[in-house]
């Protein structure tokens, strides 16, 4: 999908289609930013205080005055907002002229138990921020159990209380009403849902038990984890119930146990994918340098760094320094390739994790998301780093001065310089 090219100039308006709560900064602060990054979470409040006070349509500002608010460059809001659209939090539309305008649609985070039941955005969430924080943020969210074994439930009902009432005239009144709307993530396929279903038995799986919702979570699922139709199959029939349906926790354990397995105890992460499609070269010729460029923008930054191994696993290092890379600071997985092999060859085919993060820390400051723009970064540091060193050489090949190590003749003084000399020292003592 083609970006939309975005100026300072250019206009917005923010339009909310939902009814933010007090928790819902929770929920952005806690479970979104571990995966959208502070930059995001950041551009997702700004919108709301451009709103007027009922909150609904704010008045039309442009984006230098988004950048100076946020005191970021529009590339980085760029990314936040993109991050923001891929989570569901945001969706965006332009009116294009000479000076475009954007509206800009706020949705509510999903809740807890929408999040966490999302394979998608739960695996992500676990992965980035491990299993102790996983498991605190669970039990952040977790209701109270009460045993209400013993308990009888006097409830009242509606029409113990009330007298009913016609409510058809107020229909087309509630439709017209603001909700709390909550957009969907969007992505693509990876397997044929169809196929898969088709293999799996009547009489082990009801296909009517296959709602729209149960289709999207397996969507997701094997997008997280990168499953083919076979694999999917095979985890599907393991995780049956006796009723002919999916037990959606059964298939999220089976899943991750699966993964681990065949990937050494690993779980899925961002060193699993390629840079993204809208950041990559728009067009390439059959030079050195463009094919290097499709080689880090194709390849995976564990496949990368494991070319360079000739066969042998990654270490743990390794792994840490990738994860380090790609979560913490967040560089894309074409960033992160050119910075491996950049490091490599300044430290002699050594991965040295101090000067990783030294480099790293470079590429975050310099908001580098390209791999032209990383390999541009990376050509003149070498280049910095050559004149340095010819410094070096050349103040070791300046000439010495004459007076430096050199033993100079001892002569007596005469008679006559001796008298100046007692002369000159009386002097001075007067």
């Amino acid at each position: 999908m083609l970006k939309e090219r975005v100026l300072p100039a250019d206009l917005f308006t923010v339009v909310n289609k939902t009814i933010l709560q007090d928790k819902d900064r929770d929920l952005l602060y806690m479970l979104y930013q571990p995966i959208i990054g502070a930059d995001a979470v950041s551009l997702y409040f700004s919108f709301c205080m451009y709103l007027d006070k009922l909150e609904v349509l704010s008045e039309e500002w442009n984006h230098h005055h988004l950048m100076t608010t946020l005191r970021l460059p529009l590339e980085t809001i760029i990314v936040a907002r993109e991050k923001l659209e891929a989570v569901g939090l945001l969706k965006t539309y332009v009116k294009k002229d000479a000076i475009n305008a954007f509206v800009y649609e706020i949705y509510s985070p999903l809740s807890a138990y929408e999040f966490f039941g999302n394979p998608l955005l739960s695996t992500i969430l676990y992965n980035n921020v491990g299993d102790k924080e996983y498991e605190r943020l669970l039990s952040v969210f977790s209701l109270p159990k009460i045993n209400l074994k013993e308990y009888e439930d006097i409830t009242c009902k509606f029409q113990d209380v009330f007298e009913p009432e016609d409510i058809t005239n107020f229909e087309q009144l509630l439709l017209d009403l603001r909700q709390s709307h909550k957009n969907k993530l969007e992505i693509m396929a990876t397997i044929d849902l169809e196929h898969i279903l088709s293999t799996i038995p009547e009489e082990l799986l009801h296909i009517r038990s296959i709602t729209k919702e149960t289709r999207e979570f397996l969507y997701h699922l094997s997008f997280v984890y990168g499953f083919s139709d076979n694999e999917m199959i095979d985890l599907l029939q393991a995780s049956l119930t006796m009723k002919r349906t999916i037990d959606k926790e059964a298939l999220m354990v089976n899943a991750r146990n699966y993964y681990k397995f065949e990937h050494f105890g690993e779980l899925p992460s961002l060193a699993l994918k390629t840079q993204p499609e809208y950041l990559r070269k728009k067009s390439m010729t059959t030079n050195l340098r463009d094919k290097k460029i499709y080689e880090f923008e194709t390849t995976t930054p564990y496949d990368y760094l494991y070319s360079k191994h000739i066969g042998t696993r990654l270490t743990d290092t390794e792994i840490q320094i990738l994860s380090y890379l790609l979560c913490e600071m967040c560089l894309n997985p074409g960033v992160v390739n050119v910075l491996l092999d950049y490091v490599l060859q300044e430290s002699n085919n050594k991965l040295v994790p101090s000067y990783v993060q030294d480099v790293a820390g470079l590429f975050s400051r310099k908001r580098v998301t390209t791999v032209e723009q990383a390999m541009e970064l990376a050509e003149t540091e070498h280049q910095k780093r050559l004149e340095r060193e010819k410094k070096k050489v050349s103040r070791k090949k300046e000439p010495v001065p004459v007076w430096i190590n050199k033993e100079f003749e001892v002569k007596e003084a005469s008679k006559e310089e001796q008298e100046k000399m007692k002369e000159m020292i009386s002097r001075v003592i007067k």
